[in-house]
């Protein structure tokens, strides 16, 4: 089932979300970025450069930054009939400078049982 992501009206990007675990309420697939998502990528890019693949060199107060950050968007996750999906979460690893344009992935945290009970 095709999401999308949107800032304030403007669509960032889509995602199938095609893993789940329901039992955590977690969703999360590869990321098709539109091209809402240069307004937001630098904010993304705070993650991978905070917290890096191989979790070596963990950045703390870059971390906060990016928590902070994050959360101030105000991102939605749609579905594919144009409902507004409650999330706790909305997080985009863009680890795409370092690894290539592929390695980029839409993960969110979905409390809303009708939303798993029509998944």
């Amino acid at each position: 089932m095709r999401h999308t992501l949107k800032l304030h009206g403007v669509i960032v990007g889509h995602s199938d979300l095609e893993h789940i675990d329901r039992g955590t309420g977690r969703a999360w697939g590869r990321f098709r970025a539109g091209l809402g998502y240069a307004l937001v990528q630098p904010i993304f890019r705070l993650f991978a450069e905070a917290v890096p693949r191989d979790n070596e060199r963990r950045n703390e107060a870059g971390l906060s930054k990016y928590y902070a950050a994050r959360d101030a968007l105000q991102l939605e996750l749609v579905d594919a009939g144009g409902r507004v999906i409650p999330t706790s979460t909305i997080h985009i690893a863009d680890y795409t400078v370092e690894e290539g344009p592929s390695a980029i992935e839409l993960d969110a945290l979905i409390p809303d049982e009708d939303y798993w009970e029509k998944r």
